[in-house]
């Protein structure tokens, strides 16, 4: 059961530790000792099992380096979370003004309310 969990980007994602390492990699590459010094209250194995969870779903690559592993995020991990949203995406200018038509009426509404007071 861990083999399908761990490849799941969605599950990789959802985790807001594993998010911030993504978006510290998105900087560019940076070796595990790097990692691990931006996030002082996680301990060294802690931030081992997230790197392995974005290494399982192909989110990073590793490479090693004499004693080091260097994290590289890779973008093409990332296509079934883009196609996903890309599905989504369409909608949202129509949604965007929806929300925008219902603001305004909100707005006017309640400016009307504290006319009759």
């Amino acid at each position: 059961m861990r083999t399908i969990v761990t490849k799941n980007v969605f599950f990789a994602i959802s985790d807001p530790t594993r998010r911030a390492v993504l978006d510290l990699l998105a900087g560019g590459s940076r070796t595990a000792g790097a990692i691990v010094a931006r996030f002082p209250r996680l301990t060294q194995p802690g931030i081992s099992k997230h790197l392995r969870v974005l290494r399982d779903t192909k989110l990073v690559d590793v490479t090693v380096r004499a004693q080091e592993r260097v994290y590289t995020i890779k973008p093409q991990g990332l296509a079934e979370l883009y196609e996903w949203v890309a599905k989504y995406q369409a909608m949202w200018p129509d949604t965007l003004e929806a929300l925008e038509r219902y603001l305004d009426a909100r707005a006017a509404g309640e400016k009307a309310r504290r006319k009759k007071r």
